[in-house]
Formats: C-alpha cells, structure tokens, sequence
C-alpha cells in the first residue's frame, strides 16, 4: 500500500480509538496556538516520519533514519530551556553536541570524522535524511507548545485525523498499490496497522497527558531510553542486524540526551 498509503491506515485507526476511549475533542475550549499551531506540528513531524521511513532503501537505512528522529529528547530540553519552560546549566550543550555526534557516528557506519561516507549515505536519499532530521525538530517544538498553551486539554485524536486526511490525499494523488487491493494481498498487514494503530493511540494520549500534567524533567528522563528501546524493536522487526556501529552511536544518543536532563534536573 506503499508508504503514504500504510500511515494513513495506522492514523485513521489511531484517531477512531482515541475518540472511542476520550471522546470527540472539545474544539471551543482549546487555546487558538495549540488548536492550529500544535495540529499543523504534530501532522508535519508525523509526515515527515512517516516519509522518511517509508522512503528509505534499505533496511539498515530505515534504522538510521528511525534514529535521526530521536535527537528530539534533547532538542525538547534545549527548546523548553530557551522557551522558559525549564531551566538549565552549561552541561545542556555538550549533552545536545554529543546526541548529534551519535548521529554523525551511525550515518558514517562508525567513522565519525569520515564526511565523505556521511555524504555518499545522506546523498543516496537526501529527502529521507531531510525530513528525519525536520521530524525531530518539529516534535520539539510540539511537546514545548503543548505544555505551553495545551491546558489540560486532549487534541490528540484531532491531529491524528488531520494526519491521516493529508496522508490519505497524498496516497491517492501517488501510484501506490491500493489499500483495499494491499490488504486482500498480504491480510497479515491489516493485523499489524491494528496492533500499532492502538500503540500509538495509547503513546501520543499518555504523551499529551504527561507533558501538559507531569513533570518535563521527569518525563524526559524517561523518553531518552527510547532510542534503545524502539532501535531494539525495529531491528528485531526488520529482521536486521545493524551492526556495532548503530549500537554505538545509540549509546551516544542515550548518554547526551541524558546529560540534558541532568543539566536541567540540577537547576531544579
């Protein structure tokens, strides 16, 4: 059903649970910035992932794409520190520097100071990385905004919807096989947009929970083990082997967003 065509799936069952389980959102209640500024975020970064991914190559490629996008933990505390949402001490910068040599370090196949590897890999599919790379910025600024103007309020399911309808405008104006005709041809597919439709239900309804509610050192604390978990999940998904390479630019990842947090928890 190809890339635009598969997400569009997972979005629309996404936002049918969302709504099942909290309801239709209040429109009238919600702060005009986060109605139409965090919908057009969250349906951009979303796109933007889901392109990305569904437009690498390889697998390997679709593992390094997967974790360009998690640079967002530690751009969430940069963002929130210049936005006054949080507070910070100098060890935030080396923390950023050392997420982004993480990624330096997987798309140079562990040869950090090697650009001319880092740009055969980028210009084998310059879009892919451009778009991983504006996804984990975009997710950034959406967590910041929400915690911001959110106010309690639930627009999950909202800017699920949008999604999905921009997807599925992009499905049918693109050559992809159709969903109807996609299903028939491998029904296993259907069973995981159901399963990972629920997941990501579930996920971005406790996000916007936690992020407007919790508390953002806390919660960020807990988001920077997700490039281990979900790099874990993908490669065990992909059936693919990424090599000691990715694992070590993983640790990067983790250990700088970590140092993001422990520059923000020690201002308090």
């Amino acid at each position: 059903m190809g890339p635009a065509g598969g997400a569009a799936c997972l979005f629309t069952v996404s936002a049918a649970l969302v709504c099942l389980v909290r309801g239709l959102p209040r429109l009238a209640r919600f702060h005009p910035v986060y109605l139409y500024g965090c919908a057009a975020l969250f349906a951009a970064y979303e796109i933007c992932l889901a392109l990305a991914i569904g437009s690498a190559h390889t697998r390997a490629e679709a593992l390094e794409l997967g974790m360009i996008n998690y640079l967002w933990p530690s751009l969430t505390i940069v963002v929130a520190v210049l936005a006054g949402q949080a507070r910070g001490t100098w060890v935030l910068w080396p923390g950023a520097a050392l997420s982004f040599l993480g990624i330096v370090w997987i798309t140079g196949a562990g040869q950090a100071l090697s650009f001319d590897r880092i740009h055969d890999n980028v210009a084998g599919n310059p879009v892919a990385y451009a778009l991983a790379f504006a996804a984990a910025g975009l997710w950034a600024a959406y967590s910041v905004l929400t915690r911001i103007y959110g106010r309690g309020d639930n627009g999950v399911a909202l800017f699920l919807l949008i999604t999905a309808l921009v997807l599925w405008l992009k499905h049918g104006l693109s050559t992809e096989m159709g969903v109807y005709e996609a299903l028939v041809a491998n029904p296993a597919a259907g069973v995981q947009v159901l399963v990972l439709g629920a997941l990501v239900a579930t996920g971005y309804s406790c996000w916007n929970l936690g992020i407007q509610k919790g508390n953002l050192a806390f919660w960020a604390a807990a988001s920077y083990f997700t490039p281990v978990l979900s790099a874990l999940l993908a490669a065990a998904w992909l059936h693919q082997d990424p090599g000691a390479a990715f694992w070590q630019g993983v640790a990067m990842v983790t250990a700088g967003s970590l140092l993001c947090w422990h520059a923000t928890r020690a201002r308090g």
